[in-house]
């Protein structure tokens, strides 16, 4: 029978973005043993020293005013990574998005009285709860490269911009556990780390693999009253966003209907353009004496077309004439 802790601690599991973040984010060492963890598997290089450099950010989630919940993280080198677990089932949108963040985070490095060979390393690290590429490689990195794939710089070292993506749902959770790999191993332990000890693959990692048993102490020094803050922040965050993104997604339906309205009126005001071009030549080609038939031919428009406008200008003639009487009269 599970206590009250075990409950309470599984229900906030490693995919709410928040509780990812203050597991590998908070200001302590356990949290940063973690997250070197965390980094040496998916980044496969080993990491022995990393700062998070937005730490005050998992100190008070309701104080947010973004819902963007990364953790920005520098290695000794000057490598700069930015993490995020990301919790949207669609991918609308989403590689604009992070290659936003990346162009963003690289441009960020202060280079005044520097040369451009003294850039440092960006990374953007990506954990995502839906299928990206159409590949089976679990993790993809993105470089900056030319058609063909030839690479835009010719040393690894120059290499200096990566989009990495991690897509979890690739993770086969049937596999047997002695044939998974490391990243396999920590996705299946992200996906499924409410289950505890219940899980028998879990409770194997947790008794066996180093790594895990680094991430399970750390879910496990947070208290019941830690993540109730954390599920009761998590939910008001993220119906915030809801709210939000329903009122861009307003705005935006707002101003295409004012896009289509004004493209509407240009093109009506084309056509009526047109058309009083077109009535003016066949006022002076009638003045000319030239027959309907050859007034037809020269405009490429049917006989009846062309008496169709003949009556919209006298229409228009006749009112004309009314207009100015009525007003010389007054």
């Amino acid at each position: 029978m599970p206590t009250r802790k075990e409950v309470l601690m599984r229900s906030a599991n490693l995919l709410n973005d928040f509780a990812f973040k203050y597991v590998f984010g908070e200001d302590c060492k356990e949290a940063n043993d973690a997250l070197k963890s965390l980094l040496t598997v998916f980044l496969e290089r080993k990491v022995n020293h990393v700062v998070v450099k937005n730490s005050e950010m998992v100190k008070d989630y309701s104080k947010m005013k973004s819902s963007r919940l990364d953790l920005l993280v520098e290695f000794n080198d000057k490598t700069t990574v930015d993490l995020e677990m990301q919790l949207r089932q669609t991918k609308d949108n989403l590689m604009n998005r992070f290659s936003y963040y990346l162009a963003r985070l690289h441009g960020s490095q202060d280079m005044e009285g520097k040369s451009y060979g003294q850039l440092k390393e960006t990374i953007v690290m990506i954990f995502f709860n839906v299928n990206i590429v159409e590949n089976d490689n679990i993790c993809n990195t993105f470089r900056l490269k030319c058609d063909g794939d030839l690479p835009l710089v010719k040393e690894e070292k120059e290499d200096c911009m990566k989009l990495r993506a991690i897509e979890m749902p690739k993770v086969d959770l049937n596999k047997p556990l002695e044939d998974m790999n490391e990243q396999e191993k920590m996705i299946y332990y992200f996906l499924n780390c409410q289950k505890g000890m219940d899980d028998s693959k879990i409770k194997v990692m947790i008794e066996n693999d180093e790594v895990i048993q680094m991430l399970e102490k750390r879910v496990e020094t947070i208290s019941d009253d830690r993540w109730k803050k954390i599920i009761e922040d998590f939910q008001k965050l993220h119906e915030n966003e809801e709210r939000i993104e329903l009122q861009l997604e307003l705005e935006e339906t707002q101003r295409q209907m004012k896009e289509v309205q004004k493209e509407k009126e240009k093109a009506e005001k084309k056509v009526e353009e047109k058309d009083q071009e077109i009535k003016q030549m066949i006022q002076v080609m009638l003045a000319n004496g030239m027959s309907l038939e050859l007034i037809s031919k020269s405009l490429s428009k049917s006989e009846d077309e062309i008496m169709e406008l003949l009556k919209l200008l006298i229409t228009k003639l006749i009112a004309n004439t009314v207009f100015k009487l009525n007003d010389t009269h007054n």
